[in-house]
């Protein structure tokens, strides 16, 4: 699959809310945004599932592995980088962490840790997306949509 980013159109974005003990995991960015907090997300890959793209992504990112709960929602986002505008339409899920090791790439992330809701609020402009609270309030509202939303990927050439 091809790493092209075209930011001229919306995009598909699959990412987590992943807690653990009250605390949700963010990660920091080493490359695009350098220094921003994150949820674990990234983009869908061409021809992939969105609950297998947000796995994939959640696993490289944190190496952790993750039961995913629910589809938190679908949160579209307008933001200006660097004089463009980007459209993101954002395939947000709650996840539980099964385990505690964190791992991740040095070269892609500075940083991996547990925030309380308030200590994300407290990051403010180190903060990468500004719905990211809005995510960890709806996961502790148990806002939770059921994954039948979601259906398969319909491919052409098998009709």
């Amino acid at each position: 699959m091809g790493n092209t980013r075209v930011f001229t159109q919306p995009f598909v974005v699959v990412g987590m809310i992943i807690e653990k003990d009250g605390k949700f995991l963010l990660v920091q960015e080493a490359q695009k945004e350098r220094g921003k907090w994150n949820q674990p997300a990234g983009w869908l890959d061409l021809g992939e599932d969105i609950i297998e793209g947000a796995r994939r992504e959640a696993k490289e990112e944190t190496g952790l592995d993750v039961e995913i709960i629910g589809l938190l929602g679908i949160y579209p986002l307008l933001k200006f980088h660097n004089d463009i505008l980007h459209h993101a339409i954002k395939f947000i899920f709650a996840a539980k962490s099964l385990s505690d090791k964190i791992s991740f790439d040095k070269k892609e992330l500075l940083d991996a840790k547990w925030f309380s809701l308030d200590e994300v609020r407290a990051l403010g402009e180190n903060l990468r997306d500004v719905d990211i609270i809005k995510e960890i309030k709806d996961f502790q509202e148990s806002k939770f949509n059921s994954f039948d939303i979601l259906k398969p990927i319909t491919d052409s050439r098998k009709l």
